[in-house]
């Protein structure tokens, strides 16, 4: 088993615990009930970055599952606030506590705290999570095409989009460009192996002429360098995830800000 695999099986067993905690049956209703008042945040990630002149998504990730605790003590109400006011496009943040150190809690604490749409990034393999992410405000959501069969990653997609949530698709591989439909928003090219965990930019060129052109493109992982921004940016991408070269500083906010300065220049 590699840790991809052994994260979904752990994902599944969280799963049930939280079911057993909130029913579906509650959770859909409440989600239903509260979009239905209008009360819930929606905001667009796609147009947010195809209109900046940086594409940053900035990612609150506190741990990995390779390298241990990042910045164990990261707060939720304080990163992705310093995100949103210097510059990024996007926040993603993990919601996965075992490997990535990160909650749920995490994005409805910083939801009131940012002007910019929010992520969820987690290995999503059930509609609950859907909901959840409904729930907690996050403006769209990840698929990742490792954890999914196609058929499972489509049906999640189309119930992502009744729940006005849009769409990152993340592939790593040619094989796995056969995952994209129509109710993907966003294609995420992952740099990082999730089985090795060894990461290698030269994949987002070599899969971006190979996407579709009219998906937005999504550069993910491994990404410390502005001219590499720039070059990805050259080869059609609109959207470069970034976490641990700022959250391993001493002021991810300003880290970032001080990024997005040489990538604009």
């Amino acid at each position: 088993m590699d840790i991809l695999e052994e994260i979904v099986a752990n994902k599944r067993i969280e799963l049930e615990k939280q079911k057993a905690i909130v029913s579906p049956a509650i959770l859909y209703n409440n989600v239903e009930k509260m979009m239905a008042d209008g009360t819930l945040p929606k905001q667009s990630m796609r147009k947010s970055l195809a209109a900046s002149t940086s594409g940053i998504i900035a990612e609150f990730k506190r741990k990995s599952p390779s390298k241990g605790w990042i910045k164990e003590e990261g707060k939720p109400d304080v990163i992705p606030a310093s995100y949103s006011e210097n510059g990024a496009s996007a926040i993603s943040i993990l919601t996965d506590e075992k490997y990535f150190g990160g909650n749920l809690r995490y994005v409805r604490i910083a939801r009131p705290t940012v002007s910019c749409p929010i992520l969820r990034k987690d290995f999503i393999v059930d509609e609950y999570q859907l909901y959840q992410a409904k729930a907690i405000g996050a403006d769209a959501v990840l698929l990742i095409a490792a954890d999914l069969e196609w058929r499972e990653c489509k049906e999640l997609a189309k119930k992502a989009h009744e729940l006005e949530l849009e769409t990152l698709l993340e592939v790593h591989s040619e094989s796995e460009l056969e995952y994209v439909n129509e109710c993907i928003d966003m294609v995420g090219v992952n740099n990082r192996n999730l089985g090795t965990f060894h990461t290698d930019v030269a994949n987002s060129y070599r899969l971006a002429s190979l996407l579709p052109k009219e998906y937005l493109l999504v550069s993910e992982s491994g990404i410390s360098n502005p001219q590499t921004v720039r070059e990805l940016r050259e080869a059609g991408f609109r959207g470069f995830l970034i976490g641990e070269t700022f959250m391993k500083t001493a002021d991810p906010g300003k880290a970032l800000a001080d990024f997005i300065t040489q990538v604009i220049r």
